[in-house]
């Protein structure tokens, strides 16, 4: 049931979120590209680069190893996903920077995330290890399930804009339940090793999560001095796309260990992106 729900269940229900990414976008959104490109450089910089070096720093500091590290570090290259749209239109942020962000991020990081990856299995993983990552593989999923599925949204979109505004809110909804039974079905998985994985790796999931938040609303304040665009910034490099992250790690890696920091950043970024909501529209009122 697990290997079933992970090699076929999560890539549809990737594909769908996707397409919801898609749904929410209009040609004007390239156009404030266009027109504010320093916001957007700053939060692209901010997730393509400053996130994974973050995340390298965090796990030499609380000393993760193995798969454990792995896991945070492929869950930091990821762009972000539909919930960092829904949580920046919550806050009253800048919706259409953040939906370009998301978007054109992730057509970014099919290019770059295999490399990385591999990388760090390299670094982080013994010589012994049998887990080895197919790039190309690794590269087609991503294609196939994380730009295709934008291109085929922006399109149902421009053709069938009144039934794209209903459909994209409902696929929000649907990512998260797909995400919270992903979640479930890893922990179920690992039985009586999910205690200890959690205490290796939960701090460390925290301290990304909370720092990433802080470190792109600094960017935002001290780069944009726009308090709109701040709050975009630090929902975007804070909160990541899990349910990517688990399709690399439990479909193509098949590995429940490496899938647990990220199940745990996934449950974390919902906390913190409510708590950073209420306090942005207390902070505005």
């Amino acid at each position: 049931m697990f290997e079933t729900l992970t090699q076929i269940g999560l890539s549809i229900a990737l594909i769908m979120i996707m397409t919801g990414v898609g749904m929410s976008l209009r040609l004007e959104n390239f156009k404030q590209v266009a027109h504010q490109p320093k916001a957007f450089f700053i939060g692209a910089m901010a997730q393509l680069l400053l996130l994974p070096l973050l995340a390298v720093g965090i796990i030499s500091l609380f000393q993760l190893q193995g798969e454990l590290a792995v896991g945070l570090f492929i869950l930091a290259l990821c762009p972000g996903g539909t919930t960092s749209n829904l949580y920046s239109y919550l806050s009253k942020a800048d919706v259409g920077l953040s939906v370009s962000l998301t978007a054109l991020v992730g057509f970014i990081t099919p290019f770059i995330l295999p490399f990385l990856a591999a990388w760090a299995m390299q670094h982080y993983l013994r010589a012994d290890s049998v887990l080895q990552l197919p790039l190309l593989k690794t590269w087609l999923t991503l294609l196939i399930v994380g730009v295709m599925p934008v291109v085929i949204g922006m399109l149902i979109k421009a053709r069938f804009t009144h039934f794209a505004e209903w459909a994209q809110p409902q696929i929000s909804r649907f990512s998260v339940l797909v995400l919270l039974l992903l979640i479930i079905s890893i922990a179920i998985d690992l039985g009586d090793t999910l205690l200890h994985y959690l205490w290796l790796s939960g701090p460390a999931a925290l301290a990304l999560n909370v720092l990433s938040m802080a470190m792109g609303y600094a960017l935002g304040r001290w780069l944009l001095h726009s308090e709109q665009q701040a709050r975009t910034i630090c929902l975007e490099v804070g909160l990541q796309n899990g349910t990517l992250a688990l399709l690399i790690t439990t479909g193509i890696l098949q590995s429940s260990a490496m899938s647990i920091a990220p199940s745990i950043y996934s449950l974390l970024m919902f906390a913190s992106a409510s708590l950073f909501t209420w306090w942005a529209l207390k902070r505005a009122a």
